[in-house]
């Protein structure tokens, strides 16, 4: 079984795109989120995810440093804890399809609720085909 399979619970990268959500969900909304990203120091990275053109890439520090005593921080670790991995390795996989999964959902630069911003979620892990 791959990293990606235990971090989603066998889903594969379907599993991110529910940590991802989950995420949205502790926020209060996609909005939440990208408030919280921003005011950890994700500004000019999220503001790259949510405007058109390329998306600027984060690591598992910053989005670790970002989430850092939020209850999207301690959402991380109880999702690390029950699939028995380190937060290192759940970070590591938000950091790399965060910025896919906030571009999809912001189409042109609008930032929706959160119930469709979570229904846009499930939207692109089903056109992925996860």
């Amino acid at each position: 079984m791959s990293l990606l399979d235990s971090l989603g619970g066998g889903q594969g990268a379907g599993g991110v795109m529910g940590m991802i959500g989950g995420l949205i969900n502790q926020a209060g909304g996609v909005q939440g989120l990208i408030n919280t990203l921003q005011q950890g120091g994700l500004g000019n990275a999220v503001q790259s995810w949510v405007s058109s053109g390329a998306n600027q890439a984060i690591n598992s520090g910053q989005l670790q440093q970002a989430l850092a005593g939020t209850p999207m921080g301690a959402h991380v670790e109880q999702m690390a804890q029950k699939m028995g991995v380190d937060p290192s390795q759940v970070l590591g996989q938000l950091a790399q399809h965060l910025p896919t999964a906030i571009d999809h959902v912001t189409p042109n630069g609008q930032v929706p609720d959160a119930e469709a911003g979570l229904s846009a979620l499930q939207g692109l892990a089903a056109k992925l085909g996860l």
